[in-house]
């Protein structure tokens, strides 16, 4: 055969990489010389990403290309998510993505397409005007749309000058170069370029309609398929990839296996094998014999110390036979695998095989864990071929509006109360009003009630709402109802489908779900986790969860951070411990996590502080004993650990209740259990030392206690640091 070979891209390869691994079938080729595969193993998703084109008898397909880092976020989606919806999947993959670039106009083809398997797209091309010296405007092509030939263009707007359909062109001309497209169209003068666009686009194909038709072969039969079942395909397609690859070198490894079995057992007792090899007429007769012989692995110290216990036990009390392939073994060994050495490395690659047929079996009987090597492999994938998405998506005249296109984006000021009431209000309220003293924020509080978080938010900003039991729910600031300052707001429990039993434990103000923030979550048990922010950008109305939690576990608290922030844990018997945000790697939403703290028979984690620039650490116990400490004095140390002695837990000072990172000039509201609530400075609060007993911060009634402790928000002599106080 001529032309057989191709020099492949690294892309290629991973559509081609374990191919030889039983991975995929194969059947004859066309003259049935050789074997073809059916189908590749595809680690690179290629059909999504670079789509496809084909016509047959009855039947055609037109699958569009699709950008590879959106496409790798739209699979993991449906890998933590099997039930996510079609709007789930287009925050994560919003439409095609063509070579070309160009300008994809309205959403409801692309939405179309991704329900039904087909839809029409109206792809126009990127231009822009510029005006020269003389003040004329020219109209400047640098993209087209996808499988529009360029001369094709330039011709065809020509053609329409010479007709007389576009009057209005004075010349065109092809400054295309190896830096990019570029057509010039030059208007004469005192022309609306808008209506020379307008014009292009109805005459000429600057403008077309790209018509999609998912149709694929599934099970050797012809279906069109929406978004869903082809993602669905792809990933049932790699796990039946991952489990024969996983049961090809599990075969692999036990045959290896059995053999290394069968030399062990001779090399132990090399004496008598070599003997009985020597006494044999020829090499049949000596297989036969060594078949029939009863063995036993004798005493050798170097195989005790690095064969598997089970192994030496079975083999040196029992007699065991050799089957023909390792007695073939036995019989091809040089002499040199007889050496001290060469019998140590038998015995340890034995060793390795145990292991790696363990960890097969183990992915073999485990979905999950199949399902976390997809995850993996499209992570890889994301990162090596990830680019910036060349064709936008815009808005269309005749597509329907969402609810942020009818409310304006402004900033708006956003205040809760530690009892949960919630009310949004315009910065214009606050300047008109003008500068006023240190105090409370106006706002009408009930009884018992104090302003605790203050932020200023975009409307089309969103909260997430995290409960004790690890589930997060959104909420759009535009949703937040608009009070006065004096009123008191509404209960945020009212905003939020929340079931009866669950009780709101922090609230995060989020602007952008991007790739370079985390959400980090303590649990009482200890357990801390890490998730990339943009996890939590799919808001649902019933919410989600954010973590899974034992059923005696409770959630804490959440912080997001940056990647490279310090995490504190203290807990109720006093210990703390002070971790780098880089021992806890990333990890799925629905994750359980990983252990932060060690705690004690008892001990529980009451709370956590991210570290902050020139913060010190505040703590504070239940019979209203408390203390600053500055944060050096706790050392960093890695995750897991028991931690150091944050305060004496006495009976004077009682249970940690609170850990605080907080700052000179910052003010605390205590509240006990009796409902009385004390409102304190920092500044009377004395630093001291961390293995010790603090100072007393409230005077309690006997049988009282304190059981939560806060920031106050206070509205600073300068208006402009009240407006960004708290701004997550």
């Amino acid at each position: 055969m001529r032309y057989t070979e191709a020099r492949l891209t690294q892309a290629a390869m991973d559509m081609l990489e374990d191919l030889k691994l039983d991975t995929v079938d194969f059947v004859p080729n066309y003259d049935e010389t050789r074997q073809e595969p059916l189908v590749l193993p595809a680690k690179f998703p290629n059909l999504l990403v670079n789509g496809a084109s084909g016509i047959a008898v009855g039947m055609a397909t037109n699958l569009a290309p699709h950008n590879v880092a959106e496409v790798c976020d739209a699979l993991l989606l449906m890998i933590d998510d099997p039930e996510c919806g079609f709007k789930d999947i287009l925050e994560k993959l919003p439409g095609p993505d063509f070579p070309t670039g160009g300008i994809i106009c309205g959403r409801k083809g692309i939405i179309d397409a991704y329900v039904t398997g087909r839809g029409h797209l109206r792809v126009r091309a990127k231009v822009h005007v510029e005006t020269n010296k003389r003040g004329r405007e020219s109209i400047i092509v640098t993209e087209i749309p996808y499988m529009v030939v360029k001369t094709n263009i330039v011709s065809k707007i020509a053609d329409c000058v010479k007709d007389g359909v576009i009057e209005e062109i004075s010349d065109i001309r092809d400054e295309s170069d190896r830096k990019g497209l570029r057509i010039v169209v030059e208007l004469k003068k005192d022309v609306d370029s808008n209506v020379v666009l307008n014009k292009l686009y109805r005459y000429t194909s600057l403008q077309t309609t790209f018509a999609v038709n998912n149709v694929a072969l599934v099970n050797n039969r012809p279906e069109t398929l929406n978004i869903r079942q082809l993602l669905k395909l792809y990933i049932s397609h790699r796990l039946n990839v991952i489990r024969r690859r996983t049961r090809f070198l599990l075969r692999k490894c036990l045959n290896r296996a059995h053999i290394l079995e069968g030399l062990i057992l001779a090399v132990s007792d090399i004496d008598e094998i070599i003997a009985l090899i020597k006494a044999s007429p020829d090499a049949p007769t000596a297989k036969e014999r060594l078949m029939t012989k009863p063995l036993r692995l004798i005493e050798v110290q170097t195989l005790r110390t690095l064969l598997p216990a089970s192994f030496v036990d079975q083999r040196s009390q029992s007699d065991q036979f050799l089957t023909g392939p390792q007695a073939d073994a036995i019989l091809t060994m040089q002499l040199q695998r007889l050496t001290g050495l060469e019998i140590e490395k038998l015995a340890k690659e034995y060793a390795e095989l145990t292991e790696k047929i363990a960890d097969y079996e183990a992915l073999l009987a485990n979905r999950d864990l199949q399902l976390d090597v997809i995850r993996e492999d499209l992570y890889e994938i994301k990162e090596k071929y990830k680019s910036p998405r060349r064709t936008e998506i815009i808005q269309d005249e005749a597509d329907t509006f969402e609810i942020e296109d009818l409310i304006a984006e402004e900033e708006t000021l956003v205040m809760i109360t530690h009892g949960g009431y919630i009310k949004r209000t315009p910065l214009d309220t606050y300047r008109k009003q003008g500068r006023g003293g240190k105090g409370v924020i106006g706002s009408e509080t009930k009884v018992g009630d104090f302003l605790e978080h203050l932020f200023v938010a975009s409307t089309h900003d969103f909260l997430l709402v995290f409960t004790t039991r690890g589930v997060c729910y959104w909420l759009k600031v535009y949703n937040i109802p608009e009070m006065s300052r004096q009123s008191r707001g509404r209960n945020i429990v009212n905003l939020l489908n929340l079931p009866p039993n669950e009780k709101v434990m922090s609230i995060i103000n989020v602007r952008e779900f991007d790739d370079d923030h985390y959400l980090m979550t303590a649990t009482k048990n200890g357990i801390v986790k890490k998730t990339v922010l943009s996890a939590y950008g799919n808001p649902r109305s019933n919410g989600l969860i954010a973590l899974k939690m034992d059923d005696d576990d409770m959630l804490i608290g959440a912080a997001i951070t940056d990647g490279d922030d310090e995490i504190i844990l203290g807990t109720r018997e006093g210990m703390a411990i002070r971790f780098h945000e880089s021992d806890v790697r990333p990890m799925g939403r629905v994750s359980r996590g990983v252990r932060g703290i060690k705690l004690r028979e008892g001990d529980e984690v009451v709370d956590m502080a991210v570290v902050e620039p020139e913060a010190s650490l505040l703590t504070v116990c239940e019979r209203g004993y408390g203390k600053r400490t500055p944060l050096e004095d706790y050392r960093l140390q890695n995750r897991g650990g028991i931690g150091l002695i944050n305060i004496k837990t006495t009976e004077r000072n009682g249970k940690v209740v609170a850990l605080k990172a907080v700052h000179d000039g910052d003010e605390l509201m205590m509240i006990t259990a009796n409902g009385m609530i004390v409102r304190t400075g920092l500044e009377e609060v004395r630093t001291i030392g961390r293995n010790t007993s603090g100072v007393r911060l409230i005077s309690l009634k006997d049988g009282d206690k304190l059981v939560a402790v806060a920031r106050l928000v206070v509205e600073d002599e300068d208006e402009s640091e009240m407006a960004t106080t708290e701004n997550v």
